[in-house]
C-alpha cells in the first residue's frame, strides 16, 4: 500500500514536470519566476510526502503490536479440598462361627434373605445332648423324689442329717448339670447377633463345623462410614465436622457428608492418621469394601480468583501477572506482582496486588513484554 501511494506520487511528480518542461521559455526574469513556483511546489509536495509518511508509519506501527484478550478477576468464595481415597467400612459385617463343633443338621436361611436378631440361622446336630439331657430328667425326677422324702423325714426328726444332706447335695447337683447341657444344646443352635442380611453361607448341610471355620457372613448395610488414611502434613487442617465430597466412580454416586471422627495415633509405617467420614446408605446401593474418592475441605476464603495459568514467576520467585495500562489510547501491557495464598483446580486465591478493575491479559499473557503496545481483540 505504502509503495502503491509513493509511485502515484512520483506518477504525479513526474507528469507536472513533464507539462512544464515544456512550458520553460522566456526571458531570464520569467525563468525564475518559473523556478521558483517550482521550488513551491516541491515543498509543498515534501510536506504532503512527510504527512503521508508518518500517517502511514503509525498505521504499520499498530499493525504489528501483540494482539490480547483482557479477562477480569472475580470476587467469590475460594474452597480448597485435600483429596485423597477411602473404602467403605461397615461396623455389623461380620463371619459367624459356632462356640462348639458339630454336625450341620440343618441350615435356616438363603443368601440374601433377612433375618432379626436372636433368629436361628443354622442347626447342628445335638441328638446326643438332647439323650443326656432326657437321661439327666430321669436322674433329677428321682434325686428331686428321695430328696423331698428326706426333707418330710428330717422335718419330723426322722433320720440323720448326712441322709439329708447327702440328698439335697445331689438334687442341686443335677440341676445344674441339666442346666449346663441345656445351656450346651443352645450352643448347637447358631442365632443372629443384629438385623441383616445373610450375605454368604459357607458350609453344606451334613458338613462338620467347628469355632476355627465361619459359616455365615452377616451384614447390615443401614450404618456404614468411610474410612481413609491422611498424611500427617494435613493434621491441623483436618477437624471432626470438616465438609467432604465424595464421589463412587463404580457406582456413578457423589454425596456431600462431614468428617465424623479423626485419629488420635499416627501410623508409623505410613506417616497418616485415621479418618472416619459418615455415610447415608438408605438404599443399601454402598457395600463394604467399595472404593471412594474424598475431597475434604481444608480452608474456604472470600477473595479475589484468577485463573492460575496466568500466573508467571520471575526470576527472584516472585509472581506477576500482566495487565493493561491505557494511556492517551495506547494499551500496553504492565507487569503486576501478585501475592497467591491458594491454588486449587486452575483457580488462585490472591491476596495482595490485584484489584477488581484490572483487565488481566489473558490470551497472549506469555509472549508480552513489559511496557509493550498491545492492541486488544474485539
Amino acid at each position: 500500500m505504502k509503495k502503491s501511494i509513493i509511485y502515484i506520487f512520483l506518477f504525479l511528480a513526474f507528469f507536472s514536470c513533464k507539462k512544464e518542461e515544456n512550458q520553460i521559455s522566456g526571458s531570464l526574469e520569467d525563468l525564475q519566476d518559473q523556478k521558483i513556483s517550482v521550488i513551491n511546489q516541491i515543498d509543498s509536495l515534501n510536506s504532503i510526502l512527510r504527512k503521508i509518511e508518518l500517517n502511514m508509519s503509525k498505521v504499520d506501527s499498530k499493525s504489528n503490536y501483540q494482539v490480547v484478550s483482557i479477562i477480569s478477576p472475580k470476587k467469590s468464595d475460594f474452597k480448597h479440598y485435600i483429596e485423597i481415597q477411602g473404602v467403605v467400612k461397615a461396623d455389623k459385617n461380620i463371619e459367624i462361627r459356632p462356640e462348639i463343633g458339630g454336625t450341620i443338621k440343618n441350615i435356616l436361611v438363603k443368601e440374601g434373605q433377612r433375618v432379626k436378631k436372636g433368629q436361628v440361622l443354622i442347626q447342628l446336630d445335638d441328638s446326643s445332648i438332647q439323650d443326656n439331657i432326657a437321661e439327666l430328667n430321669t436322674q433329677l425326677n428321682l434325686a428331686k423324689t428321695t430328696f423331698e422324702r428326706q426333707q418330710r423325714l428330717w422335718d419330723q426328726k426322722i433320720g440323720s442329717e448326712m441322709q439329708y444332706l447327702q440328698a439335697k447335695t445331689q438334687f442341686e447337683s443335677l440341676k445344674k448339670s441339666k442346666n449346663t447341657i441345656i445351656n450346651q444344646a443352645a450352643k448347637m443352635q447358631i442365632k443372629a447377633p443384629f438385623s441383616g442380611i445373610i450375605d454368604e453361607i459357607f458350609p453344606k448341610r451334613g458338613e462338620l463345623a467347628s469355632p476355627q471355620l465361619s459359616v455365615i457372613r452377616l451384614v447390615n448395610l443401614d450404618k456404614i462410614y468411610l474410612e481413609a488414611d491422611v498424611t500427617e502434613t494435613f493434621l491441623p487442617y483436618i477437624k471432626k465436622g470438616n465438609e467432604a465430597l465424595i464421589n463412587f466412580p463404580s457406582i456413578l454416586t457423589e454425596m456431600k457428608s462431614e468428617i465424623a471422627q479423626v485419629g488420635n495415633v499416627i501410623n508409623p509405617n505410613n506417616r497418616s492418621f485415621k479418618t472416619k467420614i459418615k455415610i447415608d446408605n438408605k438404599n443399601n446401593l454402598i457395600k463394604p469394601n467399595l472404593l471412594a474418592d474424598i475431597k475434604i475441605k481444608d480452608f474456604e476464603e472470600n477473595g479475589i480468583i484468577i485463573p492460575s495459568s496466568l500466573i508467571q514467576k520471575g526470576k527472584d520467585g516472585n509472581n506477576f501477572v500482566y495487565v493493561i495500562n491505557k494511556n492517551d489510547g495506547d494499551f500496553k501491557a504492565l507487569k503486576k506482582y501478585i501475592k497467591v495464598s491458594k491454588e486449587y483446580k486452575q483457580e488462585s486465591l490472591i491476596i495482595d496486588g490485584l484489584k477488581l478493575n484490572d483487565s488481566l491479559i489473558n490470551k497472549g499473557s506469555r509472549i508480552v513484554k513489559d511496557g509493550e503496545s498491545v492492541k486488544i481483540m474485539n
